[in-house]
């Protein structure tokens, strides 16, 4: 019998029961991939972070993450989590920590702010894929049940990866944002032809000043009907909103603050960093905070 450390923990936001709630295992050495699935699915976050010892001396820590349904590579605010969680384990100075996930060995800033942490991960390489055809636009739309007047009309329907691929779909209203209602079995089927899980849908249209985008994503695909507040879309549409010429800039660095989960009771907000070389993203990395839940033990 095996005692393991767990906890809850809700990632971009400092409230409980507000933002994205992630499962974290702390002690996860030695756990057989279906046993973290099965605990995955117990948990039933959206996803839950497996920390275990280093693989060599390049990095820290080791971080894999589960859905419900599946493994994937990277994930935003169960990273947020499991920093935080360690942080807050460790009573960690401001430094930085690498970290091996599926993607690769990447940073992430721990910074203390008093007795309490934020933290910020740096994403893997930026990709843009061409704007997806008429046709599988088409049932893109309709399974958002959206009309096509909906649509922001600067914003081609195109998929952008910084390490998990999101299709992004700007449209126009806030209200709409907030009233969709897709159909879910019909997004799962899409994800299989354009091979991408994760639709995120936002919108500019923001009377926040410190908030610049309002989002909902859904990636029915991998057992996550709709995600609250998704570290892995707001990297890419940083990346996206200087790519079409969405937002100025400096040429060098440009920052803002993304709101999402408003329309299911859990907002938070993400804080996204884009850097620039000669006016084209090159990096991004998405900051935010934290607080933890609860912890419990889990014996198997």
């Amino acid at each position: 019998m095996r005692t393991l450390k767990v906890c809850q923990v809700d990632s971009f936001t400092t409230e409980k029961f507000k933002g994205n709630s992630a499962g974290v295992v702390l002690n996860a050495d030695g756990l057989s991939d279906q046993e973290m699935q099965h605990i995955a699915r117990e948990l039933n976050n959206s996803e839950t972070a497996f920390i275990f010892s280093p693989d060599g001396n390049d990095h820290e820590i080791k971080i894999r993450f589960f859905t419900p349904k599946t493994e994937v590579p990277v994930c935003g605010h169960a990273t947020i989590a499991a920093h935080y969680v360690r942080a807050i384990e460790h009573k960690l100075n401001s430094s930085t920590v690498f970290h091996q996930i599926g993607i690769g060995i990447l940073p992430v800033e721990i910074i203390k702010e008093g007795n309490d942490y934020s933290i910020v991960m740096t994403q893997g390489r930026i990709e843009f894929y061409p704007p997806i055809a008429f046709e599988e636009r088409a049932k893109i739309v309709n399974a958002l049940e959206l009309k096509e007047d909906d649509i922001d009309q600067r914003c081609p329907i195109q998929i952008v990866s910084t390490g998990h691929s999101k299709v992004m779909v700007g449209i126009n209203k806030w209200s709409k944002l907030n009233a969709l209602s897709p159909n879910l079995l019909a997004l799962a089927q899409i994800s299989k032809t354009i091979n991408c899980n994760g639709f995120f849908v936002f919108t500019m249209d923001s009377e926040q000043k410190e908030i610049l985008t309002h989002g909902r994503m859904f990636a029915p695909a991998i057992g996550v009907n709709e995600d609250p507040v998704t570290g892995n879309a707001h990297g890419p549409l940083g990346a996206y909103l200087i790519k079409h010429g969405l937002v100025e800039h400096n040429d060098s660095i440009f920052t803002f603050n993304g709101e999402q989960g408003y329309a299911i009771g859990r907002s938070g907000l993400v804080n996204v960093t884009v850097i620039l070389n000669k006016g084209e993203p090159q990096q991004v990395k998405i900051g935010g905070r934290a607080v933890i839940v609860f912890k419990t033990e889990l014996q198997i």
